[in-house]
């Protein structure tokens, strides 16, 4: 089953947020999900040690170099999804992880400097296409944005990955309080108070939409691991 990899140098650029909302809108949608949590500061297992985890969602935590692509290939069979969040920095558990990813996403906020961050993550896993002769399919997405307002330089940054061919999600996850609230109390958005939480509605419209966009993607047929090195 698909395994879909989160990858960012940055810190901050939000990838353990948006791979929780995607495992668990995907979980709450019935379908099984493990959830390897792979970063050494476990925000992902802090969280799901809090109550209102989805039952289908299973996390796995205390993985290594030596273990990732067993643990990996064994959730694979095992579930109907894998998402992986992995550690900051380019290391060996890293490339192995992205050598198994059906889809490598990778978060970014949109500014000068992120975007640099997010152009390092693409090469690295250039480089894991050519270091296992295979198409590793990326998408860039963008993170902590505003619902309301697209600033000229996030549209400018935008433009410029599209025009090296590089995928970007329509979809953006924006700046949410609910977000934050899931990793403070637990649980998921379907399980937070809106008269303590404001614009839930919006923040599990947003959630559903980049669930959506991510699947979407997974259907598309994949490249041939050389018409990925010419793209």
């Amino acid at each position: 089953m698909p395994t879909i990899v989160f990858a960012s140098p940055k810190g901050g650029a939000g990838k353990s947020t948006s791979a929780v909302l995607l495992a668990a809108e995907l979980a709450e949608r019935g379908a099984t999900v493990t959830f390897i949590d792979a970063d050494p500061n476990k925000p992902v297992s802090r969280w799901g040690s809090r109550p209102g985890k989805p039952e289908k969602l299973t996390i796995l935590a205390n993985i290594t170099e030596d273990t990732i692509i067993d643990t990996i290939e064994q959730a694979a069979v095992e579930t109907a999804f894998v998402v992986v969040d992995l550690e900051g920095t380019a290391s060996m558990m890293v490339g192995y992880a992205l050598s198994r990813a059906d889809l490598a996403i990778i978060p970014t906020q949109g500014s000068q400097l992120d975007a640099a961050e997010a152009v390092k993550a693409i090469a690295l896993i250039r480089r894991q296409e050519r270091a296992f002769a295979k198409a590793i399919p990326l998408a860039v997405l963008f993170t902590r944005t505003s619902a309301a307002i697209r600033p000229r330089t996030l549209k400018s940054i935008e433009a410029e990955f599209l025009s090296a061919g590089i995928r970007v999600f329509g979809t953006q996850i924006h700046e949410r309080e609910a977000y934050r609230a899931i990793f403070a109390f637990g649980g998921t958005l379907t399980g937070l108070d809106d008269t303590q939480v404001p614009n839930i509605a919006a923040a599990m419209a947003n959630a559903r939409a980049f669930a959506a966009e991510t699947v979407a993607i997974l259907k598309e047929p994949r490249p041939a691991a050389a018409e990925r090195r010419v793209a």
